[in-house]
């Protein structure tokens, strides 16, 4: 049991360190530039060994969104039943949120260096809408699942459409230099996800 324990906290440790240092180079010297061996060999591994992790540089990059939407996957398969799809996807994206808000400083600054990154990188942008929109599916079957539909009905499809706008429009920059801290994307995702809730009728999501 502390072996098993023991390998996946090195297996984390391993996992970041790519990511810092992929993060790291990236931002000194450009995405298209850099090179997994240059990436393997800033974290002291080799090739081989980030291949065990990442099938490509673009897969350490936009990793960071990814387990994220998994932690809203997970919340909202926890959240109360009877919970609207709207509400229940809402809070499962807070608590990705306050994850972060209570995690430590390096956490939190991963995290915003790989939001940063890939909105000034057209080619991790484009990467990260379409991964976006693949696992937009998985969102719809949880709320179809939920709501005991299939994943062809409509209402699954508009309500993940509405909450992923929503969240887009969340994690916009609010300041022209950026977010300065993840208080201030907490802060204005909170807002979105208000106004939008302000502006539909009560019940809506609910057949």
């Amino acid at each position: 049991m502390g072996g098993t324990g023991l390998r996946e906290r090195k297996k984390q440790k391993t996992r970041l360190a790519l990511v810092d240092a992929a993060l790291a180079m990236f931002a000194e010297q450009g995405y298209e530039t850099t090179t997994v061996d240059q990436i393997a060999a800033a974290a002291d591994v080799s090739p081989r060994t980030f291949f065990r992790y990442f099938a490509t540089k673009e897969d350490v990059a936009l990793c960071l969104p990814l387990d994220g939407l998994e932690v809203v996957l997970a919340e909202l398969a926890a959240r109360p039943a009877e919970e609207p799809p709207f509400t229940a996807l809402s809070h499962a994206l807070r608590s990705v949120v306050t994850m972060l808000e209570e995690g430590d400083l390096a956490d939190r600054t991963r995290f915003l260096r790989a939001h940063e990154l890939i909105d000034s990188t057209p080619a991790l942008f484009a990467g990260h809408v379409r991964r976006m929109v693949e696992n937009e599916r998985r969102l719809i079957a949880e709320v179809a699942r939920r709501e005991g539909t299939h994943c062809d009905d409509l209402l699954a499809h508009f309500v993940v459409a509405l909450f992923t706008a929503v969240t887009r429009v969340g994690f916009e920059l609010c300041e022209p230099d950026g977010v300065p801290d993840l208080t201030a994307l907490a802060r204005h995702l909170e807002a979105a996800l208000e106004l939008a809730q302000r502006s539909l009728r009560p019940g809506w999501d609910r057949p």
